[in-house]
């Protein structure tokens, strides 16, 4: 027993013991390898204000991603119930039209009854009037002619009823499965934003003052400290002064976009959707909101084209189809522009490389350059 006891009382300078030290030492570098990691704990106090800001803006977009498959998912749902209200609505009048049918039928039956069933030949026989008997045989043929079409018709509302039953269940299905993606986006753009809100908290009021003005900075050029934090008044003097220097200020060096000589005033329905936009300056960024006191970003871009006379789908990823498709070196005010790969954010061009948009939570709808995001495509609606 001695012999087997020696090897656990090794000093640390043998191999079992410098194993035993070099495990301890890896999970103690892989503890703190994971402790120091990016997204399993998103609060993680490791963070400077600067990364804050990066997770943060990574959280709102993708939040936006999340909101925009909301948006397309309620579209559906709301049509979806539209629909099944509609067929069961004409479920209802065929079932009333199918009593009806059932109680004509069963009147004809009922006389035929009350008429006995003896031969008409034997009838006309024995008839003491035979133009009578004549007269009511015709009439009896008119009732058989009748009952023949109460029998075409009840079976007519039968195989109607029976296939806008069977409408109404898939339609019935489909509402189901649109409001459970209702509530799985739902779900994901709250965790999101709650993820984002916990990061804020977590910065001291002078790190939350830098990351608000780093926020503030990305408003249009022409007036960064104010641009969508003040009300809508401020932030029409934003859109007139952004306007005013429109002619000599373009989008930065490399943008590719359009410069501020080359945009044309803004006219018919296009100018009606810009006035509209610049009437909501200052509102806040509620996702899923559509106006009139708080919009989404695919939400204002809708009821500013709907203002103007012209009727756009509710999702980002559906109003870049439209229109008719524009390259960056062509737009033109009143031209939707459209940002990320997944076509997640839209903004209405008004010209001089910028645009009016409703960015995010805690950003009003505002001025900003259309290069604080990553271009991806622009339409013309009108």
């Amino acid at each position: 027993m001695a012999a087997h006891r020696k090897p656990r009382s090794a000093p640390l300078g043998r191999p079992a013991a410098r194993t035993a030290a070099t495990l301890a030492l890896a999970s103690a570098a892989t503890a703190t390898l994971f402790e120091g990691s990016g997204h399993a704990d998103p609060t993680g106090p490791r963070r400077t204000p600067a990364q804050v800001r990066t997770e943060v803006d990574r959280l709102y977009q993708e939040a936006e991603v999340a909101t925009e498959r909301y948006n397309g998912a309620k579209e559906r749902a709301d049509a979806a119930r539209v629909s099944y209200d509609r067929l069961r609505d004409e479920a209802a009048r065929r079932t009333e039209r199918l009593n009806t049918a059932r109680q004509s039928l069963g009147a004809v039956a009922a006389a035929q009854y009350r008429s006995g069933g003896l031969d008409p030949a034997l009838q006309l026989a024995l008839t003491a009037d035979p133009d009578d008997y004549l007269e009511r045989a015709a009439l009896a043929q008119k009732a058989g002619d009748r009952q023949a079409a109460a029998v075409t018709a009840v079976r007519r509302e039968i195989a109607g009823l029976a296939q806008l039953r069977a409408e109404s269940a898939d339609r019935l299905t489909a509402l189901r499965g649109h409001e459970a993606e209702l509530r799985r986006q739902k779900a994901t753009v709250l965790d999101k934003l709650a993820a984002a809100r916990r990061l804020l908290a977590r910065l001291t009021a002078e790190e939350r003052a830098r990351y608000e003005a780093a926020v503030a900075a990305r408003a249009t050029p022409t007036t960064p400290a104010t641009a969508g934090t003040s009300g809508t008044a401020a932030g029409g003097g934003a859109a007139a002064r952004a306007d005013r220097s429109s002619g000599a200020r373009g989008t930065g060096a490399g943008s590719g976009a359009t410069p501020a000589s080359a945009s044309a005033p803004a006219t018919g329905r296009a100018s009606a959707a810009l006035s509209f936009a610049r009437a909501q300056l200052g509102k806040p960024y509620v996702w899923g909101a559509t106006g009139p006191s708080a919009y989404d970003c695919s939400g204002l871009t809708q009821a500013a084209w709907r203002a103007a006379g012209v009727s756009l789908p509710r999702t980002t990823y559906t109003q870049i189809n439209a229109g008719r498709r524009v390259s960056r070196s062509e737009l033109a005010p009143g031209d939707l522009v459209f940002f990320y790969s997944g076509i997640s954010h839209v903004g209405l061009y008004i010209g001089g490389g910028q645009m009016i948009h409703a960015p995010r939570p805690g950003a009003p709808v505002r001025i900003a350059p259309i290069d604080e995001m990553p271009f991806a495509g622009a339409t013309r609606v009108a």
